[in-house]
């Protein structure tokens, strides 16, 4: 009995040794796993790999592409602004019907050309007949005031009636005369004919000129009062206009009085006119911070048409100091300018400059991005294309 229970507690002991061995294993387990690396655990860090300039490009054979030195120009500053053509203010004269009425023959139209006296338009209105009544009866008081005065001119002389009544008399006829004359100029105002009256009010150029605007058409109202325009037509003289530019408030010093300016067109690109700035605003675009400059142009041939895009170039005062190279050693492409600067044997640099205008000899100024003593290519063109082979 007593060795029975021995073994018993001696199999308790085993076991809970065992369970006990158990439970340790699983603690240090679970450290282990609370104690794991994530420096090992974490991806890879990412390798920066820095591709080439691609600005710069090897040719062989360099020496196949001449060099050449940029040179220095002293010229006035330039500014370069953008605009539009108008017509001059002055020289712009509105077409007024003094009839109210209907228009009954429109014979000009919006773009003519017309000379000064040239008829427009014929306007039916009911004034022609009041003006005309009023000049009959004008005529008739005149012819009766003349031989009233003739009556009493006869009668003074014979002592029949007294100097008083010879000058109600001639009071009278002065009267009717101012009367008659005040009803001729009315017609004359409407442009009738006292002798061959119309029922039409003719309506002629006061000058000669281009149309520019109209406000009336066939059978539309016409007049001062009637029209919801008084201007009927507006005529205006083209042989000088304006090119109204937006030049920017940090530009705006550069910009004077009397200054030069060449203006090109759009339209035609190989042609240059002269003008000179004339004006310029007193008041600031407050949304794109622009003051309107006005420039007077001639227009020989009346190819500058109204609306159309200008680009100016005003002249400055005081001479600045300008890059010049070849025309031929600056390429052109996707709308910039670029050259080439040599920067080791076989390896040249796409540069990319600010080009100006032409100049003497097919030299090409640079704004910015070179300056005068760099070597560039003289034809750029010629190693662009030995690149794209």
């Amino acid at each position: 009995m007593l060795e029975m229970q021995a073994r018993v507690r001696a199999s308790g002991v085993v076991l809970l040794a065992g369970v006990l061995a158990l439970v340790g294993a699983g603690l240090m387990t679970g450290c282990k796993s609370e104690g794991r690396d994530e420096k090992a655990e974490a991806p890879p860090s990412a390798t920066v790999v820095h591709a080439g300039d691609v600005s710069l490009v090897q040719v062989e054979r360099p020496e196949r592409f001449a060099l050449t030195t940029a040179g220095e120009r002293q010229a006035a500053a330039t500014l370069h602004v953008t605009g539009t053509v108008t017509p001059d203010v002055s020289r712009t004269v509105p077409v007024i019907s003094l009839a109210n009425g209907r228009v009954t023959n429109l014979i000009a139209r919006l773009g003519d050309t017309v000379r000064k006296g040239q008829l427009l338009m014929e306007v039916q209105s009911t004034d022609v007949s009041g003006a005309f009544n009023q000049y009959l009866k004008a005529v008739n008081d005149e012819r009766l005031a003349k031989v009233q005065l003739d009556r009493a001119t006869l009668l003074y002389d014979k002592g029949a009636i007294p100097r008083a009544q010879l000058e109600v008399a001639e009071n009278a006829e002065q009267d009717a005369k101012a009367d008659l004359t005040a009803a001729e100029q009315q017609l004359k105002v409407l442009g009738v004919d006292p002798k061959n009256p119309g029922a039409a009010v003719k309506v002629y150029a006061p000058v000669s000129g281009v149309i520019v605007a109209q406000n009336v058409t066939n059978a539309s109202a016409a007049g001062a009062t009637l029209a919801g325009s008084p201007n009927a037509f507006t005529i205006a003289d083209l042989s000088r206009v304006w090119v109204l530019c937006d030049v920017f408030e940090n530009d705006l010093s550069s910009v004077h009085l009397g200054q030069k300016a060449e203006i090109r067109l759009t339209a035609y690109p190989d042609r240059q006119f002269e003008g000179t700035v004339s004006d310029i605003g007193a008041v600031l675009d407050p949304t794109i911070r622009t003051a309107k400059v006005r420039i007077e142009v001639g227009n020989p041939g009346m190819l500058m048409r109204v609306g159309m895009f200008a680009t100016a170039t005003i002249q400055g005062r005081q001479a600045e100091s300008h890059t010049v190279v070849p025309a031929t050693a600056v390429l052109h492409l996707q709308d910039r300018d670029w050259v080439f600067v040599p920067q080791q044997a076989g390896v040249f640099r796409r540069r990319e400059v600010h080009a100006g205008g032409m100049v003497d000899g097919g030299m090409q100024e640079i704004l910015s991005g070179l300056n005068p003593g760099e070597q560039v290519v003289a034809k750029a063109l010629d190693l662009q294309n030995s690149l794209e082979q």
